[in-house]
């Protein structure tokens, strides 16, 4: 692990600045971050991506903060190098722990950090109670906490660590048996408090909405931040003036530093086509 004095040692460095025709970076522990992908692939539809998905320190949720800056710094510097113009740290346990280091290092980047959809989620309930579903580590982060004291307006969150699903999506499983076994008992105590919106605070909990839907009902919505972060994106580089021109359709490219080939075929099955994967070690 990088040693804080040798973190510390780092701060100031900075990015060189890209073109409008470099590729928006975006990182994540493992596939959660390809929901956050299809998303900005949606809105952005010709830029170039390049992806890294972290699967061998997967999941961040249960890392030290000191693990999870070492993989962050780590990671943007293999996406600076590869030439990236914008990071989108496409983990809600990264952004809440690392997103304020990230940007004091590399002040010539630009970087999207995401946050559970607490805002809209208190301004769409009707019963006065939402739930936040995140991992442990977000859970109990004060970047949480303070995002629920200045938007939660009177609302009560009801927060729960989502034990088990970013493992059920690491394997490519999002529906079935196995699935509800492992939500609903995180699930029931939020019906029981009477939520009638659902926070999905983890980039890989998208995988597993349709499992959710049908568990909590119609009754209640399940939302996530993943459009959000798309516009926001689109916003920071069309001020840049750093959008792609033209109208080709954007490469993608994913790199992992765990095995390419069963990487490749869960995120094929998560994507819906066909994914080459290529190796890295940052």
């Amino acid at each position: 692990m990088v040693a804080d004095e040798e973190l510390a040692s780092r701060r100031g460095m900075s990015a060189p600045t890209r073109s409008a025709g470099a590729p928006i970076g975006i990182f994540d522990s493992g596939f959660g971050g390809l929901s956050v992908y299809r998303d900005i692939r949606a809105t952005l539809p010709n830029e170039d991506v390049i992806f890294f998905a972290d699967n061998a320190y997967c999941p961040y949720g249960s890392r030290t903060p000191g693990e999870i800056l070492q993989r962050c710094d780590r990671i943007t510097r293999f996406l600076i190098e590869q030439g990236a113009k914008i990071v989108v740290v496409a983990c809600n346990t990264a952004s809440a722990v690392a997103i304020e280091y990230l940007r004091e290092t590399f002040p010539a980047m630009t970087f999207v950090g995401l946050e559970p959809a607490v805002k809209p989620a208190a301004a769409m309930t009707k019963t006065g109670n939402v739930g936040v579903l995140a991992t442990p580590r977000t859970v109990t982060s004060d970047r949480l906490q303070r995002l629920i004291e200045h938007w939660a307006n009177g609302v009560t969150v009801h927060t729960v660590a989502g034990e088990g699903m970013v493992e059920l999506v690491e394997c490519g499983t999002v529906v079935g048996d196995e699935v509800d076994a492992v939500i609903g008992p995180l699930l029931d105590p939020m019906l029981e408090a009477g939520v009638d919106v659902v926070v999905l605070g983890c980039t890989h909990y998208p995988f597993l909405r349709r499992a959710i839907r049908a568990y909590v009902g119609e009754e209640v919505r399940v939302i996530d931040s993943g459009t959000a972060i798309a516009r926001r994106t689109l916003s920071l580089l069309q001020s840049a003036n750093r959008l792609r021109e033209g109208e080709d359709a954007g490469t993608f490219q994913l790199f992992t530093n765990a095995g390419e080939k069963a990487i490749a075929s869960v995120a094929s099955q998560l994507l819906g086509r066909p994914i080459r994967v290529g190796r890295a070690e940052p």
